[in-house]
């Protein structure tokens, strides 16, 4: 295959991931050489990307763009509402919506929610639960945004403080669907409260912990062709 022009190899290596591109680098100098072309990156990333992007940065070519959105950082876009970033295994768009762009009950009532920054979050504000009796949150996002054929699970993103309660032993209903159809929605029962918290076994899922020290509980959904 050395024989091959590089941008033939490039177009081959745009049909595996960046991971194995990585790897392939290392047969030949004509794959190292097709590996780092902007043709072969630029495959990865998806074509309306740039355009979340406010103001467009500047790499010096389509790997290091790549490698910024999917390794070192996220981008705040929608005035602080969400965040995004690429996967690095796949190169799907991934977005975070933030406290204030979920729908919360109750979440202006200053007896129940109040709004504290905290040096960790990406966001300028989270959501603090202080004391209610009935927790229902909800997220939207535009589906138009997703990359397409892609298999996403939505997560909920949060962090239990020194004085939480309530959590332990009770089932929480988590769902996930497309607005308007409410019916065939993905329904499971979880528990906020780590496992080992729970002091018996119980039949549900259980949040993980993240490498940023948050905890994460998740639901999937199957995003179809646009």
């Amino acid at each position: 295959m050395d024989n091959l022009p590089e941008a033939c190899i490039a177009h081959i290596l745009s049909f595996t991931s960046p991971p194995e591109v990585c790897r392939l680098s290392c047969v030949s100098s004509s794959f190292l050489s097709a590996a780092v072309s902007d043709a072969l990156w630029n495959s990865f990333i998806p074509s309306d990307c740039l355009s979340l992007l406010s103001p467009p940065p500047s790499f010096p070519s389509k790997k290091h763009l790549f490698l910024s959105l999917s390794h070192q950082s996220h981008v705040i876009m929608n005035d602080g509402l969400k965040s995004f970033w690429l996967d690095k295994f796949s190169g799907a768009e991934c977005f975070m919506l933030s406290s204030k762009n979920l729908s919360i009950v109750w979440g202006s009532t200053p007896e129940y929610w109040w709004w504290p920054s905290v040096p960790e979050s990406r966001f300028q504000e989270v959501a603090e639960l202080l004391d209610v009796c009935w927790l229902e949150i909800r997220g939207r996002i535009n589906t138009r945004m997703l990359s397409p054929s892609t298999l996403y699970t939505a997560y909920l993103v949060f962090k239990l403080t020194a004085n939480a309660k309530g959590f332990k032993n009770k089932p929480v209903e988590v769902s996930v669907g497309i607005a308007g159809n409410d019916n065939d929605a993905q329904r499971q029962i979880v528990f906020l409260d780590p496992q080992e918290a729970q002091g018996e076994n119980l039949n549900g899922q259980y949040p993980n912990e993240r490498a940023d020290g948050w905890l994460e509980i998740g639901r999937l959904l199957q995003r179809r062709n646009r």
